[in-house]
């Protein structure tokens, strides 16, 4: 009986290419299950203001990443939806002083 090992390794010894697919590292994995949302976030005033929704946004179990975009009063965030949901994002920054929505590129 032919195993799929014996099979690679009798290609390689009489010279056909061989293609495998390679096993996914762990944070490919996990970058696979992360989720993005984009959300559109009201009272940016100020530089300060930028780094008020960061810290809150990170607070929140499962978030891997948050950049806040002062200019475009957006921020956005890549998490876990094992452990977090957009709604509990948008919790974060009502709750710190900057309500939030999911944003629109209908503007």
């Amino acid at each position: 009986m032919f195993t799929k090992k014996s099979i690679l390794l009798s290609a390689l010894l009489i010279g056909l290419p061989v293609f495998t697919t390679p096993a996914l590292s762990a944070t490919n994995q996990i970058a696979q299950q992360l989720k993005e949302v984009t959300l559109d976030v009201q009272n940016m005033t100020c530089a300060m203001c930028k780094i008020t929704i960061r810290k809150a946004l990170e607070k929140v179990a499962g978030v891997k990443d948050a950049k806040v975009d002062f200019n475009k009063k957006t921020a956005t965030i890549q998490f876990d939806p094992k452990r977090a949901n957009v709604q509990e994002l948008i919790n974060a920054t009502t709750n710190a002083g900057y309500p939030a929505s999911v944003h629109s590129n209908k503007k």
